[in-house]
């Protein structure tokens, strides 16, 4: 994510995903409130009831038709799941849309509102293991959550449709979710709306079809995606697709007041995923491309899976940013919220390392202009490793301290093993998570060093640390 501009930064068939086993312990480790019943939280600190407890979603089929005059939105979606406890009763997370009904694997099952909590108790207890189909029926006005920083996240409505950006609670806003990112799942996405409208959704485009004043748009991501980075932007676009040289499935739509300025930015999107996968290993993905909207109330964009949203043109730095997510934030995710430095730290030192191997000035250029600043300044008001909730984990430290962290290994280990250590990071949790314990053992590992102190200093302690 590229932070919001008022942080006076440049940035903010259904194939059923495998979830690593430590990761489905770690989804059914949220102690429920009561025996059989599934947690109503995933267990975060930073966002408690973000995510739920006793089963794992494996896949997600979505069903949205979408109204832009009325911004109605008619939606049904069908969860793929497996518990990972007895449950007599578990939650969704779902904000704001009226449910009309709800089946566990066909049969009608009991539901309740409980604030974002969907609680649904189906009519049998489904036993540790079972895999079961959660269908839902819902409709309404979706409206954007907004985050402690004062951004909006979720379905944001536009002049022509919507521009859907879910970081960090968004997910809720348009379809039920355990919404928090140890639950990866595939998704199958069929969106319906207006002739002469375009939806955008991650993966591949699979087909459209327009009938009697409608058009539907059908999209397919089988690689395991986090909730928050999934979307269904809708606008009037102009789509330009293409195949790169390494056989990967390029959409790009770009809203047309957009499109003067975004042009010369993503033909370079090619020459940047072949850069990127130079440095971090194969790209992840089968689909690639950028949706370019003309949303300039947002004030940021996000690495969504696949195909990064833009509120408006990028720039060269932000293309830079949200692609390199691609590895760090989006195939190796999360396993809490308070590593968020593992996305942002590094997807801002990608921008350091393109400045430095295209011209611009070397990432020891851009490390040092960070570290003039005066003890005062924001960048050290808290550390990075563990910013705290609320509108620190989008603030500066988090992307620029972070990536100041990243250039203290390199100097340290060298270039040769800290490249080894960024490739066997993004391979060795592809298509899972990891947590900052995890990236420090394995630089520890590659480049034969002890580097403890030095994540301490530069991640968990407060103040100007003291540089090398």
């Amino acid at each position: 994510m590229t932070p919001p501009r008022r942080q006076s930064a440049r940035h903010r068939t259904a194939v059923l995903a495998t979830v690593p086993a430590a990761v489905a312990a770690l989804l059914g480790a949220a102690a429920p409130t009561a025996p059989g019943t599934g947690a109503p939280g995933a267990g975060d600190p930073y966002f408690p009831l973000s995510g739920n407890g006793g089963y794992d979603v494996r896949h997600y089929d979505l069903t949205l038709r979408y109204d832009t005059t009325s911004r109605r939105l008619d939606a049904t979606a069908v969860l793929s799941a497996r518990a990972t406890q007895r449950l007599t009763r578990f939650d969704l997370d779902l904000k704001g849309l009226k449910v009309s009904a709800v089946t566990v694997d066909r049969t009608p099952a009991a539901f309740r509102r409980d604030g974002q909590e969907l609680v649904v108790t189906p009519r049998h207890a489904l036993k540790a293991g079972h895999e079961f189909r959660v269908a839902v029926a819902y409709h309404g006005t979706p409206k954007p959550v907004t985050d402690p920083d004062g951004s909006a996240d979720g379905w944001i409505p536009t002049d022509d449709g919507a521009f859907v950006a879910g970081e960090p609670q968004g997910p809720m806003t348009w379809f039920p979710v355990n919404g928090h990112p140890k639950d990866k799942a595939s998704y199958d996405f069929t969106i319906t709306v207006p002739k002469g409208r375009t939806a955008v959704a991650n993966g591949v485009l699979l087909g459209q079809r327009t009938a009697h004043g409608r058009t539907t748009f059908r999209w397919r991501e089988t690689q395991p995606m986090a909730a928050y980075l999934a979307t269904a932007t809708i606008g009037t676009f102009r789509v330009e697709q293409y195949t790169t040289r390494d056989g990967v499935q390029v959409y790009n739509a770009v809203d047309a007041r957009e499109a003067r300025a975004a042009g010369p930015v993503l033909k370079k999107l090619p020459s940047v995923l072949e850069w990127e996968s130079k440095l971090f290993g194969p790209y992840p993905f089968r689909a690639a491309g950028a949706i370019v909207d003309h949303a300039p109330d947002v004030g940021y964009a996000l690495e969504t899976q696949t195909r990064p949203v833009y509120d408006r043109a990028p720039d060269l730095g932000t293309l830079v940013h949200e692609s390199a997510h691609q590895w760090f934030g989006d195939s190796v995710s999360l396993t809490a919220w308070k590593d968020i430095w593992l996305n942002e730290g590094f997807a801002t030192y990608a921008e350091w390392l393109y400045d430095e191997q295209h011209g611009g000035r070397s990432a020891q250029q851009s490390f040092d202009a960070l570290y003039a600043r005066p003890a005062s300044d924001g960048l050290w008001a808290y550390p990075p490793g563990d910013p705290g909730s609320g509108a620190r984990i989008f603030g500066t430290p988090v992307y620029a301290r972070g990536a100041m962290a990243l250039h203290e290994l390199r100097r340290t280990v060298g270039d040769r093993d800290f490249f080894r250590i960024l490739r066997a990071w993004a391979d060795g949790h592809r298509g899972g998570h990891g947590t900052t314990a995890q990236f420090v053992r394995l630089a520890e590992e590659k480049s034969g060093k002890q580097l403890k102190e030095l994540f301490h200093t530069w991640l968990y302690t407060r103040g100007k640390p003291n540089s090398a």
